[in-house]
């Protein structure tokens, strides 16, 4: 068993109803169906594509799967959702990237872990911390000293995520 960690986003068709089918999904896969989900919060797109905000969060729970099984389900959620996958940063109605798996390092064609861009983006890190205050990244980095006041301040907290 490993506890993973999963960002999830979204700003096309209804991106906070799409988060929850998600957070449905994932538990799915889970053991025991348990997770636990941050808040959801809303960021600026990355990039220069014009699109609308995002809404993002973090999931948390322990898997059997091995990391490509687990990348296949993200991804089979991802296209049960209608995700296409037309340009970089462009706009998408779901996107799950396996941040953390265990404390594994993975860099394969398919998959780097811990995901290659998390250290900078507020969007992954707030809501990461939210769920995981103390985490340790396989660096052995700790989470909180990569959060800065103005990565709290890009981010809006969504009241509600139901």
């Amino acid at each position: 068993m490993t506890l993973v960690y999963v960002a999830l986003g979204a700003n096309l068709a209804e991106p906070e109803q799409q988060l929850n089918q998600a957070v449905a999904a994932l538990k799915k896969i889970a053991v025991t169906g348990d997770i636990t989900v941050s808040s959801y919060y809303r960021s600026t797109p990355m990039g220069d594509v014009v699109q609308p905000d995002y809404v993002n969060a973090v999931a948390c729970f322990n898997t059997h799967l091995e990391p490509i099984e687990l990348l296949n389900s993200l991804q089979n959620i991802e296209q049960q959702q209608g995700r296409v996958r037309n340009e970089r940063w462009g706009p998408r109605t779901l996107d799950l990237d396996l941040l953390l798996y265990g404390l594994h390092i993975i860099d394969i064609p398919r998959l780097q872990v811990p995901h290659y861009g998390m250290k900078e983006r507020s969007f992954v890190l707030i809501p990461l911390a939210e769920i995981a205050e103390d985490l340790i990244l396989p660096c052995h980095q700790a989470l909180k000293s990569l959060l800065t006041p103005e990565m709290q301040q890009s981010l809006h907290k969504i009241p509600n995520k139901s």
